[in-house]
C-alpha cells in the first residue's frame, strides 16, 4: 500500500511537472497582453514600463523558471487585471464553482442510478424505453441551447426560479454557499440542472448495460436460489458489481463538470471560475489562465487518485498496486 500511494505520487508530480511545460509554454505564444491591456494612446515608454511590470522583458525559459519557483512555494503569479494573486483571486469564486458541480454530480447520481437499474432490470417495460430515448435527448442536446431553454421556461415564461446569479449565500467554514439559503437554492436550481442533464444520461446508460452483463450471471442466479430477497440481490451482487466503472466515470466527470462548466456559468451568470478563465481569455491575463488550468490538473490528479483508492472499498479483489 505504501510503495502504491508513493508510486502515485511520484507519477503525480511528473504529471505536473509535465503540465507546468506544456501549460506555461502554451500560453505564453498566443497573442500579447501588453496589446490588450495598454490603451492604444500610450507611448512607448508607457509600453516599456507595463512589460517590464509584467515580467515579459525576460526571456521565456527565465520566465518559466521563474513560476516553476513561485508555484514549489504555491505562488502562481500575479493577475494582470485584478493586481493581485492569481491563486487568491481562483481561490474566491471556486467555492461557487465547487457548489454547482457537486449539486450536478449529485443529481447525475440519485438520478442516473436509479433510472439505469430500472432500465436494465425491465429492459421491454415501457418505461423502461422512454427512460432510455429520453437519455438520448440528454445525449444530444446542445447545452447551451437547453439553458437557454431552461430560463425562458422557467425563468421568463412561468416566473418560478431567477435566470441568474448566485442569489443570497450563508456564511459555513468562513465560506459562502447558495445551498444554504432558500434564494440561494432557487438560483442554484436552474444551472445544477442543466450541468447535470448529460451527466445523467451517461450514468442511466452505463449503469444499464453493467446491469445487463452482470444479471445473467451465475452468482446472481445462485442468490436468487437461495431465497433471497429481490431488494437484497440487487443491493448486495447486483450494484456492488457494477459500481466500479460508475465510479470511475463518475470521478472523471466531476473533474470535467468543474473544468468545463464555463458555458453554464456564463449562461447563467453564476460567479464561478469558469466565467472567470472566459473573462481572462478575454484580456489575455496570463497569469490568471496558466493558475486556472494548472488547478485543474491537480484537481483530476487528485479525483483519479481518490477513485483508485475506492476501487478497493468496493471490490476486495481488487488490490492497490497489483
Amino acid at each position: 500500500m505504501t510503495g502504491w500511494f508513493l508510486q502515485r505520487l511520484l507519477q503525480a508530480v511528473f504529471v505536473m511537472l509535465a503540465m507546468t511545460l506544456i501549460v506555461f509554454i502554451g500560453v505564453s505564444v498566443i497573442g500579447d497582453p501588453v496589446e490588450v491591456l495598454i490603451s492604444p494612446d500610450a507611448d512607448q515608454a508607457e509600453r516599456i514600463r507595463a512589460i517590464a511590470a509584467f515580467g515579459l522583458d525576460r526571456p521565456l525559459w527565465a520566465q518559466y523558471l521563474s513560476f516553476l519557483n513561485g508555484a514549489i512555494h504555491g505562488d502562481l503569479g500575479r493577475s494582470f487585471v485584478y493586481n493581485e494573486p492569481a491563486l487568491k483571486v481562483i481561490l474566491q469564486r471556486m467555492p461557487a464553482t465547487l457548489e454547482l458541480a457537486i449539486c450536478a454530480m449529485l443529481l447525475a447520481t440519485f438520478i442516473g442510478i436509479p433510472l439505469g437499474l430500472y432500465a436494465g432490470l425491465r429492459p421491454n417495460a415501457p418505461m423502461a424505453r422512454v427512460i432510455m430515448t429520453g437519455s438520448i435527448l440528454g445525449f444530444s442536446l446542445p447545452g447551451f441551447w437547453v439553458g437557454l431553454l431552461l430560463i425562458m421556461v422557467f425563468a421568463v415564461q412561468l416566473g418560478w426560479l431567477p435566470s441568474g446569479g448566485r442569489g443570497e449565500t450563508r456564511q459555513l467554514l468562513g465560506i459562502g454557499w447558495s445551498f444554504l439559503t432558500l434564494d440561494g437554492l432557487q438560483h442554484l436550481a436552474l444551472p445544477a440542472l442543466n450541468l447535470a442533464l448529460f451527466k445523467i444520461s451517461l450514468v442511466m446508460r452505463l449503469v444499464r448495460a453493467e446491469t445487463r452483463e452482470v444479471i445473467p450471471q451465475d452468482f446472481i442466479r445462485t442468490a436468487r436460489a437461495k431465497g433471497l430477497p429481490e431488494s437484497s440481490v440487487i443491493l448486495r451482487h447486483l450494484l456492488k458489481n457494477i459500481m466500479i466503472p460508475v465510479v470511475t466515470i463518475i470521478g472523471l466527470e466531476f473533474g470535467s463538470v468543474i473544468a468545463f462548466s464555463v458555458v453554464t456559468e456564463t449562461i447563467f451568470a453564476w460567479p464561478g471560475m469558469g466565467k472567470l478563465i472566459i473573462d481572462s481569455i478575454h484580456v489575455l491575463d496570463r497569469p490568471m489562465i496558466v493558475a486556472y488550468l494548472m488547478i485543474i490538473v491537480l484537481m483530476f490528479v487528485i479525483i483519479n487518485l481518490l477513485v483508485d483508492c475506492l476501487y478497493t472499498a468496493l471490490d476486495p479483489r481488487v488490490r492497490l498496486g497489483k
